[in-house]
């Protein structure tokens, strides 16, 4: 059975964000059965886990014989074995890969470095300086995507793993109200909120932040 290695808490601001939300949601689209290995911020450090993650961080997947980090990469390889995540038509499938990468190398450091901004720095005044030019860039992708998607529902047609990557980058503007200047972007994020596996994937994560805050 897969594996997927997630922390057992984080703060209050990053619950709903951890990027094991995209390979349970991923498992979660695709019907696969999974289970979940927690860690602790001390277990970062760790030399058994860095074998598995070079970094200290989450997601890690562990598939049989086969270890992956990075969540692109967990999420093509669960992709892989789902046409409800990849079209069986090559091209389509070509395209729907592309859409991970441009969520992850053309979006999320944007909108990564402004949630950052705000979480972590907010009040000093470097980072009040620097805001203004950051969420310009921000609106400019943002701008960029809204054009590319237009009046689809999704971003090539029929949900796949590009929308489930860019939906999750999308949510990381959930503390602002940028989203929701463009119409067309926040029906979408919207729309794949809705999706039931989303809602399964988001409460598992949640319960067991719930479980931990308490104990």
């Amino acid at each position: 059975m897969i594996t997927i290695v997630a922390f057992n808490n984080v703060p209050p601001f990053a619950r709903g964000l951890v990027r094991d939300l995209r390979p349970r949601w991923a498992l979660e689209e695709a019907g696969i059965p999974y289970e979940v290995r927690l860690i602790g911020r001390e277990d970062q450090s760790s030399a058994a886990y860095r074998m598995l993650q070079p970094f200290g961080q989450v997601p890690v997947l562990q598939d049989g014989e086969l270890t992956l980090f990075e969540s692109g990469a967990i999420l093509m390889h669960i992709a892989a074995k789902s046409d409800k995540l990849l079209p069986r038509d090559p091209i389509a499938r070509e395209r729907a890969g592309a859409w991970v990468f441009a969520a992850l190398n053309s979006v999320e450091p944007w909108l990564q470095q402004f949630a950052g901004l705000d979480a972590f720095h907010a009040g000093e005044e470097w980072a009040r300086l620097r805001r203004p030019s950051l969420e310009t860039q921000v609106r400019t992708r943002l701008g960029d995507l809204s054009v590319a998607l237009g009046d689809k529902d999704y971003l090539e047609g029929g949900f796949t793993a590009g929308d489930l990557m860019m939906a999750t980058v999308l949510r990381l503007l959930r503390h602002t109200d940028i989203v929701a200047e463009y119409a067309n972007l926040r029906a979408y994020l919207d729309r794949c909120e809705a999706r039931p596996a989303f809602h399964r994937a988001l409460r598992a994560q949640l319960e067991v932040f719930e479980q931990h805050a308490a104990a």
